[in-house]
């Protein structure tokens, strides 16, 4: 199969984004298929464009890209729809692939209907709800057309939640189909607690016991949420550790000042620090999925987040963890300090974390993908014989 990625982030940028692009890469890459991505520019690019390079055995094509305002790390792709469709012309996939599509997904989905060539759309960023978040309210809903506009065109649209299939159906895209996300349980899992690093962090109570960590994973940027964690600052005989890095990581760092503050994470340390939390905790209202709920849970740790979006379908309420009222912080707390309270609610927690995520590797899910892939192939295929 020849296989046409539009991505809207990539690397060297890392997110749930890219994330997901990469392990698909390496699943194409198994099954011998061609694969072109087309993305963003990476910070300090230079050159003329579009500029190539290799990624997992697939051709990455890099389209001029500039930084968002107020978000220097996120770059936004431009160029016109013919320069995408004479990319997708010269490559002839069979089906075009358009990973959280916004501004260059919008081309790409024009771009490929223009070449009669299917598409799938997966929707991963709820871009109009941030709008508010960084303080452009009145884009909400022009942010919204956009996201019509793309999945009405896409031939299906593959969302990872309950609550994102019925938010689209709710604005009227059709085609709607449950794609979840895969989680690497040979990676993160409870046998990667680290105790030294724990005590180098964290230390221990007046009486010799140690202090328990509530950590959490994920960018530092404003649609996380993260400075509603303010909350648990004066918990007693904990240390609230945050991994990862952002725009948002000096503000955070003056106002969670009792906070330890690891930077970004990866390879195996990030599965280190996940496993060695006794407890995760997750405020963003924003998430399409949560795939570091997913990583947490196959290390054994129960989870406390927000009552929306992915959440909802990943934590199972008084069995997993706990989910919270959105914007409610004062039972945020009280959920946490009800499991840090309570050492055998605790670990029944982190057991059934544990077991809920096993089975849900990134091959089924792609294998799953591939289906959808070969579905709109062949819908494509009979629309055009009839």
């Amino acid at each position: 199969m020849r296989i046409a990625i539009v991505a809207e982030s990539f690397l060297p940028q890392m997110n749930g984004v890219t994330h997901s692009i990469l392990r698909i890469l390496d699943h194409l890459q198994e099954r011998g298929d061609d694969v072109l991505v087309i993305a963003p520019s990476g910070e300090g690019a230079i050159g003329v464009f579009p500029v190539t390079e290799t990624v997992n055995s697939a051709r990455v094509v890099r389209m001029p890209a500039f930084p968002m305002a107020g978000y220097p790390h996120v770059r936004v792709a431009f160029g016109a729809v013919p320069k995408v469709r004479r990319i997708l012309r010269d490559f002839k996939p069979d089906v075009v692939h358009l990973a959280s599509p916004f501004e260059l997904g919008w081309r790409g989905v024009r771009a490929a209907k223009q070449l009669h060539v299917p598409t799938v759309a997966v929707y991963q960023t709820e871009v109009p709800g941030y709008a508010a978040r960084y303080g452009v309210p009145f884009l909400e809903s022009w942010a919204w057309q956009r996201v019509e506009n793309i999945h009405r065109l896409a031939d299906r649209t593959l969302a990872p939640s309950t609550f994102a299939v019925e938010q689209l159906r709710k604005h009227g895209i059709p085609r709607i189909e449950m794609w979840r996300r895969g989680v690497d349980t040979a990676r993160f899992n409870p046998g990667r607690r680290d105790d030294a690093w724990r005590e180098s962090v964290a230390g221990t109570n007046a009486d010799g016991s140690p202090v328990k960590v509530i950590g959490y994973v994920g960018r530092l940027a404003a649609e996380k949420q993260v400075e509603d964690l303010r909350v648990l600052m004066d918990l007693p005989g904990t240390r609230l550790v945050i991994v990862g890095d952002g725009p948002m990581r000096a503000q955070l760092e003056a106002q969670l000042p009792r906070a330890h503050f690891a930077g970004f994470q990866g390879g195996d340390d990030l599965p280190r620090l996940l496993a060695s939390f006794d407890l995760f905790v997750h405020p963003g209202e924003f998430e399409t999925f949560c795939q570091t709920i997913q990583e947490a849970m196959a290390c054994g740790v129960p989870v406390v987040a927000t009552g929306r979006g992915g959440p909802l379908d990943l934590v199972e309420n008084g069995k997993t963890g706990w989910l919270y009222t959105p914007g409610d912080l004062d039972q945020m707390r009280e959920y946490l300090q009800g499991l840090l309270d309570d050492d055998a609610m605790r670990a029944a927690f982190a057991g059934a974390a544990w077991q809920s995520v096993q089975g849900r590797s990134w091959k089924a899910i792609c294998d799953q993908l591939i289906n959808h892939y070969e579905d709109v192939i062949s819908l494509r295929a009979k629309s055009i014989a009839g």
